[in-house]
C-alpha cells in the first residue's frame, strides 16, 4: 500500500510540476494557443501564474514532506487542496467545451483522493 501511494504522490507531482511550470512560466499567446488552454485566452494574467505557482507548489508538497521526514501531514492536505483544484479544473473545461480534459481531470482527481485517505486513514 505505502508503493502504490508513492508512485500516486510522485505521479500527481509530475504533473502538478508541469502544470506548474507552463502555467508560471510560459507567456499567456502560447497557453492560449495550446489545446486545453484556450482558458486562459479569458483569465487575468496573474491568476494564470497564480494557478501556476500554486500547482508547483503541490508538485512540492505531494512529495517533499514525506521525503524529508518533516510534517508527512503535508501530503495528505496538499492532496485534499489538489482535488479542490481539480474540481475548478473540470468546471472551467466543461464550460470551455473540453469534457475529455475534464474527465482527464476526474482521473487526477481520483488519485488524489486515493493519496489523501492513504496518507490520514493508512
Amino acid at each position: 500500500m505505502d508503493l502504490a501511494l508513492w508512485i500516486a504522490a510522485g505521479a500527481l507531482a509530475l504533473v502538478a510540476l508541469a502544470g506548474g511550470v507552463s502555467k508560471a512560466f510560459l507567456p499567456q499567446a502560447k497557453l492560449a494557443a495550446a489545446r486545453g488552454g484556450e482558458w486562459t485566452a479569458e483569465a487575468a494574467p496573474g491568476f494564470v501564474k497564480g494557478l501556476g505557482v500554486l500547482e508547483l507548489l503541490a508538485a512540492a508538497g505531494l512529495v517533499l514532506p514525506a521525503v524529508t521526514g518533516i510534517a508527512p501531514v503535508l501530503v495528505p492536505v496538499t492532496a485534499v487542496c489538489w482535488v479542490l483544484l481539480m474540481i475548478g479544473a473540470m468546471i472551467t473545461h466543461v464550460r470551455h467545451g473540453s469534457a475529455k480534459l475534464a474527465f482527464l481531470n476526474l482521473a487526477y482527481l481520483a488519485v488524489a483522493v486515493f493519496v489523501a485517505w492513504g496518507r490520514f486513514a493508512v
